[in-house]
């Protein structure tokens, strides 16, 4: 079983774990950041941490695993996979989220939504919604690394993470790496229509 030693090793092993001045995609800064593309891109990889998030999940027995695009969609394909369950995805279309290409969702079924790394939660409020709109019942949320250190709530629902670090994040008016005048790196996949 992959253990939070175990997996920070992989994040350092495959550069994923970052140090610098990162624009995040909550829209704060931070001073580090992960890049879990690059851990999930060896498929070794990303089966254990699939099949340890799973394992995390399985006692909620769910019917589908869902995900945000585009961060989530590595991990959660590969719970889904561990589960045996089939996976789907949201996407933003015109700036809000959906539920697009055909995939369609049990109604009543119990789904698990699944993200790489979550800082405000942002992504996955928005496709809780997206989900239970579409008649999915959402029993749990889980994530690779929880930067909130547990001080999201996703509406009372279990989270699951594999390793949480609380760390910190700024307001671009509040940046003290934005005050020193240090460049600001964006490595995220949301593209910010009022980014710096």
């Amino acid at each position: 079983m992959l253990d939070a030693a175990s997996l920070t090793d992989l994040l350092v092993e495959s550069g994923a774990l970052r140090s610098g001045h990162f624009l995040l995609s909550s829209g704060r800064h931070s001073d580090s950041y992960v890049q879990c593309a690059l851990l999930l891109e060896d498929p070794w990889r990303a089966a254990a941490v699939g099949e340890a998030l799973a394992e995390r999940l399985r006692r909620f027995s769910p019917v589908a695993v869902a995900a945000p695009a585009l961060g989530g969609m590595i991990v959660g394909h590969e719970v889904a996979r561990a589960l045996g369950v089939p996976f789907r995805f949201t996407e933003r279309r015109e700036g809000a989220m959906t539920l697009r290409r055909g995939f369609r969702l049990q109604p009543g079924g119990p789904v698990v939504v699944v993200e790489d790394v979550v800082t405000t939660g942002g992504s996955v409020r928005e496709t809780l919604a997206t989900l239970r709109a579409a008649g999915a019942v959402v029993v749990a949320v889980g994530a690779i690394l929880d930067r909130s250190k547990g001080h999201t709530d996703f509406y009372g629902l279990p989270f699951e993470s594999l390793l949480a670090r609380d760390v910190p994040s700024w307001l671009a008016e509040e940046c003290p790496l934005c005050s020193a005048g240090r460049p600001l790196d964006q490595p995220g996949s949301r593209e910010r229509r009022n980014s710096p």
